[in-house]
């Protein structure tokens, strides 16, 4: 719920970020179907979590609260990777896991900036799911487009946060929690 100066509360923006996760589950299914012949992502395939991901505070307090047992008594997994990594590298928070984590492995288009100013569209896509037609070539409704959803997330935080975006890095958490 928004108070008089239109801030959500942090439960209203959960649910919203439930919601906006529901969605992006949803596109992110219907282009892995697309792609079935080139996704080679399964279970325990792990070779995009890297550690270092910072995400937005509205995702770290989603993990919190789905996963405060992990957090308090579980250890991270070794530097280098995700540290929600399990010891056969299948991630311990799946339903909660953050936006990066749901358009893993999909071809992924940006814009970017040339030095000059001028945008550039930029694709890429995970070495494992190289194989088949270039990316280059696809249709850009058949990349994941990066920046929407990053901005929505941007305005749920800022509207619960009194405009502020922070970002915390993954292995922060269990750092956190085993205070």
């Amino acid at each position: 719920m928004a108070d008089q100066e239109g801030q959500l509360d942090w439960d209203t923006a959960l649910e919203a970020l439930a919601r906006l996760y529901e969605l992006v589950d949803r596109q992110a299914r219907a282009l892995a179907a697309v792609h079935k012949d080139r996704i080679c992502c399964r279970k325990g395939c792990s070779s995009c979590c890297k550690d270092g991901l910072t995400v937005f505070e509205l995702e770290a307090m989603n993990i919190r609260r789905n996963h405060a047992g992990l957090l308090q008594t579980a250890k991270p997994h070794e530097v280098g990777m995700c540290a929600f990594l399990d010891e056969q590298g299948a991630c311990r928070i799946y339903p909660s896991r953050p936006y990066v984590c749901r358009t893993e492995g999909l071809p992924l288009r940006w814009i970017d900036q040339m030095p000059d100013g001028s945008p550039v569209e930029m694709r890429d896509i995970c070495p494992l799911n190289d194989q088949g037609p270039a990316i280059e070539t696809l249709d850009l409704n058949l990349c994941w487009t990066i920046g929407p959803v990053e901005e929505a997330l941007a305005e749920l935080e800022a509207q619960c946060d009194g405009g502020r975006l922070r970002r915390v890095g993954l292995r922060e958490l269990f750092a956190a929690g085993q205070r």
